[in-house]
């Protein structure tokens, strides 16, 4: 396959380069811009995708961030490719503020209180939620009954309102990374195409080679 590693990382490096991947984030964010300024498409649609997945990365679904960014832009009529590299807006350093602006504009909208729904830790409600829905896995199979009380903990005082609060800082976020990419990218394509079409002109000047008779039979 084309994008197969040669070598294949072990689980303790691939966690290691999420979290810092090699180079530093600096380089990945700078890799990331990189190709995002060399897709083959309008700036507008370009930054539709950026937008989508940009606004992605507010919403809790941890995992599936790929399918929920391409769908929005697909809904958005912007670039697919752009919108899975935008996702890159939410990585380790971004996850807490993300999630503490989402929940508390989430509570807000729901009128809760934080300081009570969130009285066990935002870990210990995930590690909850995981045991339920393995403990239910295996009660498919076994005669263990199933228990659904981490989960809807878990439910009401995490995933909705993180999902709720989450719209409205992805929508502001979104506009914002799409009007800051418009004029890059245009600018960015102007400059290159002129460079191509300077490089195209100094071709077409270049001298044709002179043609060499000596091998030519008599």
């Amino acid at each position: 396959m084309v994008f197969k590693r040669r070598d294949r990382r072990p689980i303790w490096q691939i966690v290691v380069d999420f979290v810092y991947p090699r180079g530093g984030w600096a380089r990945a964010f700078e890799y990331v811009k990189h190709r995002v300024r060399r897709l083959p498409d309008t700036p507008e649609k370009i930054s539709r995708g950026i937008a989508a997945g940009v606004f992605t990365t507010f919403t809790p679904f941890y995992g599936l961030h790929f399918l929920v960014a391409a769908g929005t832009a697909r809904l958005l009529r912007g670039n697919i490719l752009a919108s899975l590299l935008a996702t890159f807006f939410g990585n380790p350093l971004t996850y807490v503020p993300i999630a503490a602006t989402s929940l508390a504009t989430g509570h807000f909208l729901l009128g809760t209180r934080p300081a009570t729904a969130l009285h066990v830790s935002l870990g210990a409600k995930f590690g909850g939620a995981g045991r339920d829905l393995w403990h239910n896995l295996k009660a498919i199979f076994t005669t263990e009954t199933t228990d659904w009380h981490r989960l809807a903990v878990f439910y009401d005082e995490v995933f909705l309102p993180y999902l709720i609060g989450g719209i409205i800082p992805g929508i502001i976020a979104g506009i914002f990374a799409y009007y800051l990419s418009v004029p890059v990218i245009s600018v960015y394509q102007k400059r290159r195409r002129k460079v191509l079409r300077t490089k195209l002109d100094q071709l077409k000047k270049k001298p044709a080679p002179a043609n060499d008779d000596t091998g030519l039979s008599h």
